[in-house]
């Protein structure tokens, strides 16, 4: 079975953000912008800590119908959302998807 990796990647603006991908290379989460990358990884490690607990994901519909959701840490800060999904079967699988990747992730920096 192939394992998800976060990539870091630094954007236009400077910052430093990560996505999570699965196996199949599919982003499955997404964090906001970082200034340092200590902050960036220390979300990455946040993400890998609370992955596996389902009472840390925020499901949300969005005014067009679709669904999302937030990865939150146990402050209540998000460290990441995800991708907009169809219907809540497709959310709820990319909440397994966060479950069973994250953890192991390996990180790379791009």
């Amino acid at each position: 079975m192939s394992t998800g990796r976060f990539e870091i990647k630094k954007d236009a603006k400077g910052e430093y953000r990560f996505n999570l991908k699965a196996g199949n290379g599919q982003v499955i989460l997404s964090s906001e912008g970082y200034s340092a990358m200590d902050g960036c990884t220390n979300g990455i490690e946040s993400v890998k800590k609370n992955a596996s607990d389902d009472g840390r994901y925020e499901r949300k519909e969005a005014s067009n119908g679709k669904f999302h959701f937030n990865l939150k840490a146990a402050n209540g800060q998000v460290i990441g959302t995800s991708q907009m999904y169809a219907d809540k079967g497709g959310m709820e699988n990319g909440i397994e998807s966060v479950r069973s990747n994250a953890p192991g992730a390996a990180v790379e920096q791009l």
